[in-house]
């Protein structure tokens, strides 16, 4: 039955526990972007070309913070990192709806290298305390729960900005980001297995694991959020253009329903798929969307064989990471996976918002699937030279035979504590 995959992952214990406050600290943080938009755009006064240079420097320096948040976690532990980032945000938050725009636009970039990294944090602990037989389902709940809380963040950063202005609704993200980092901070939960403590016993250099099937991986995890944040402006763009705006909040919630099916049947299958396979199949059912006429629900049902694939998309790249990398890089390695998620996104938008304005929405939803295919197909080759691709070998094999190659140094085992990973830096640097 697909409910018994789910009812095992859920009787790990401590895993549900991660799961719920993965998803409650996850929505402050989905609800970011759009009420730094809106209240540079509209209550600020100053538009929307300010209000995207706001979220440029956040992104960038999200996308810096992300990795290097990984590797302290890999290095001093949880505890720590999460420390340092809960006091930032609430540093940022408190003043923020205060900051004259110059001083927020330099304040955002520091704000994302700090960022509260609990998308990176749930997915390395969920690895860590999930079975590998078992850690696609995981996955594949984790990223349900994503969809879940982007369908309520944003929502909540609106009407919180239109119901009590920007100064409470800034605020009370800053609260709800200061108790996400101190409930992930009281929880502690292990970075890695106790098995995978007990047979850690180096430090593997970053040469060993960040290969170029590694940044494959990570160019198809970009590719996979520039369809989704493509196809979501072509959607938004086509209905605006036939006058049925008013449908639009239905037409994307429907939309990420689809990919909340399409999760819960791909986390209770036997078997998962490669990455590049669902996220090239979802590029290719999106480039058709474009031609759908007739209203706006026909153009939401077309989308329903893509959007059935975006969050077992997602999720198998993050499975495959999880293989991929030693634990004791595991942090840094969800880092770049998250920068990689954040790349895809922020390229995507004012790529495809230029093809809308020059072209026509339909053609935006050509180029969402043919750039997903062609990533794909860019990152083919390196990918039959991935981990475990050999003949009769299997990952383990070869991480050990890589260990046997290289000088490394010994490391500390730590289970989510203050306690530092390393005694030094890796050979690499």
């Amino acid at each position: 039955m697909a409910l018994d995959p789910y009812r095992r992952l859920l009787k790990i214990p401590g895993v549900p526990t991660l799961l719920l406050v993965g998803l409650l600290a996850r929505m402050p943080a989905t609800a970011v972007g759009m009420a730094l938009t809106l209240h540079v755009a509209e209550v600020m006064g100053l538009g929307y070309g300010p209000a995207g240079l706001i979220a440029m420097a956040s992104t960038i320096g999200s996308a810096i913070g992300s990795p290097l948040s990984g590797r302290f976690v890999d290095k001093h532990g949880l505890r720590p990192v999460l420390t340092v980032t809960t006091v930032a945000q609430a540093a940022f938050w408190a003043s923020a709806w205060a900051m004259p725009f110059p001083v927020l636009l330099a304040a955002a970039v520091p704000a994302g290298l700090l960022a509260l990294p609990v998308f990176s944090v749930t997915r390395q602990c969920l690895a860590a305390m999930v079975p590998v037989e078992q850690r696609r389902s995981g996955f594949a709940l984790d990223s349900m729960l994503v969809e879940m809380s982007y369908m309520v963040g944003p929502a909540l950063a609106v009407a919180g900005i239109t119901a009590f202005g920007s100064g409470v609704t800034l605020t009370a993200i800053g609260v709800g980001l200061t108790l996400a980092g101190v409930g992930l901070i009281l929880l502690n939960p292990p970075v890695r297995s106790a098995e995978e403590l007990k047979a850690e016993t180096v430090q593997v250099p970053r040469r060993q694991w960040l290969t170029p099937a590694f940044v494959a991986l990570l160019g198809t995890a970009a590719a996979a959020t520039f369809v989704l944040t493509a196809t979501e402006l072509s959607l938004v763009a086509t209905m605006n253009e036939a006058g049925q705006t008013v449908w639009v909040g239905l037409a994307v919630a429907i939309w990420c329903v689809f990919s909340l099916v399409g999760g819960f049947v791909y986390g209770g299958l036997s078997r998962g798929f490669s990455p590049l396979a669902l996220i090239a199949a979802m590029g290719v059912l999106t480039i058709p969307v474009g031609l759908v006429g007739g209203g706006w629900h026909w153009l939401v049902l077309a989308l329903l064989p893509a959007g059935l694939l975006c969050a077992p998309s997602l999720s198998s790249t993050v499975d495959a990471l999880s293989r991929w990398v030693p634990s004791a890089a595991r942090g840094e390695a969800m880092g770049f996976h998250g920068t990689a998620l954040l790349i895809g996104g922020a390229a995507s938008a004012p790529i495809a918002g230029a093809v809308i304005d020059g072209a026509g929405p339909e053609w935006a939803f050509v180029l969402a699937g043919v750039v997903g295919v062609a990533m794909v197909l860019v990152a083919l080759p390196f990918w039959r030279r991935r981990p475990g691709a050999g003949p009769g070998r299997s990952l383990e094999q070869e991480v050990a035979e890589l260990a046997e190659r290289e000088p490394v140094e010994p490391v500390a085992a730590v289970r989510g504590t203050d306690e530092p990973v390393g005694t030094g830096e890796s050979p690499r640097e």
